[in-house]
């Protein structure tokens, strides 16, 4: 058993030094301090890296179909009033969506952007009078309301008991309500009083959209839009084009949930219309995101890049509003959080403790040695 001691005593890598040749100097205390200084920095910052999180970014690409986006958008329009202010989206699958009223919240605002009113969307008020009916006298008490279409019907028991019902109607005639002053459901809703009471005001519009996962766009404009073979047009009431301001500031713009990291490019920001009416247009590249974070939770989001124009009313024949146009990128963009594993914790622990009293070490001795070469030169009179 005394050999197999001694052979184990045989293979000490660390061979211990008597006490009494220890020779400890100045120099050798300072670089001790300092170099325990910095082994201590490395070891907190190894620290905080372990209890922290990293993330790892790939990119792939998007083979995702039939998915939906969702847009949630927060807007002011501080020289535009609620019942005109109207939502509209479209899309290259040919999808319309026009007049959007549902998740759509407005706000009428003072100048000073103070809160006046908060609704839901949608044109309406109290009725005021007994309704007109279509052959020309007032609905009595014993009758059914059937209100005029004012030669929109497409037949001769249609009615239309409101001013949406004739507009309708008058959108599938492609005409433009130009006269709303003299349609009995219009002021009967209180429609021109609204816009009289609203005079001066702005209008905060928000909520979210859920469209195709397609290109498209979504836009907010003065007045009712209807399309007409196969162009945009839109129904300004009566109203001159030069009366609207479309300036805007936008309080939020997000296509999906929000993930730690994500900037949004467009919160914030602000534009005044000049003198010119016209377009303005905001051109959103969306970029797929998938985040997950460290305890597996997945979080499927979008980011986005955008560019602005304006295009005058003066160089062609532009609907006054603020437009976005957006398409989607085929490469998906994933992060995910991830934990630095205990091993590699303690393998970077082992690097800088090692790391330190080695350095250190050779320090140590190079600074000793040099003190001791140039103290025995001195004493031979050789060191100048």
């Amino acid at each position: 058993m005394e050999k197999v001691f001694q052979k184990l005593r045989n293979l000490d890598a660390y061979p211990k030094i008597n006490e009494d040749f220890y020779n400890r100097t100045f120099s050798g205390g300072i670089i001790t301090l300092v170099s325990s200084i910095v082994m201590l920095l490395l070891l907190f910052s190894e620290l905080r890296s372990y209890l922290g999180t990293s993330t790892e970014t790939k990119l792939v690409v998007d083979t995702s179909r039939g998915e939906t986006l969702r847009i949630d958008f927060d807007i002011d329009f501080p020289s535009t009033s609620c019942t005109l202010l109207s939502v509209d989206a479209d899309d290259i699958s040919g999808e319309k969506h026009h007049d959007i009223t549902h998740d759509i919240f407005k706000k009428r605002i003072d100048a000073h952007g103070k809160v006046i009113e908060v609704r839901k969307d949608g044109i309406g008020a109290p009725k005021i009078q007994r309704p007109l009916q279509r052959h020309g006298g007032r609905l009595e008490h014993n009758e059914t309301y059937c209100g005029s279409c004012y030669g929109a019907e497409t037949s001769d028991d249609q009615c239309c008991n409101s001013c949406e019902e004739v507009h309708d109607a008058y959108e599938k005639k492609g005409w433009a309500m130009t006269n709303k002053d003299l349609i009995d459901q219009c002021e009967r809703e209180g429609f021109f009083k609204k816009l009289q009471d609203e005079d001066g005001e702005g209008c905060n519009i928000h909520g979210s959209l859920q469209v195709n996962k397609v290109a498209g766009n979504f836009h907010f404009a003065s007045g009712k839009s209807f399309h007409q073979t196969d162009a945009f047009l839109n129904d300004l009431i009566v109203f001159k084009r030069e009366d609207y301001n479309i300036s805007h500031k936008i309080n939020k713009l997000s296509f999906g949930d929000y993930f730690p990291g994500i900037v949004n490019p467009l919160d914030g920001v602000q534009w005044v219309q000049g003198t010119s009416v016209g377009m303005y247009q905001y051109f959103v590249k969306i970029v797929p995101t998938v985040f997950t974070n460290v305890r597996g939770r997945t979080i499927c989001s979008n980011q986005f890049s955008v560019t602005e124009h304006f295009r005058s009313s003066q160089s062609g024949r532009y609907v006054p509003g603020v437009f976005f146009f957006y398409d989607i990128s085929p490469i998906k963009v994933t992060f995910t959080e991830k934990h630095m594993s205990f091993l590699h914790f303690i393998t970077n622990v082992c690097a800088i403790v090692g790391g330190i009293f080695t350095v250190s070490g050779i320090v140590d001795s190079a600074v000793y040695h040099g003190q001791k070469a140039i103290k025995k030169k001195t004493q031979l009179g050789k060191f100048s």
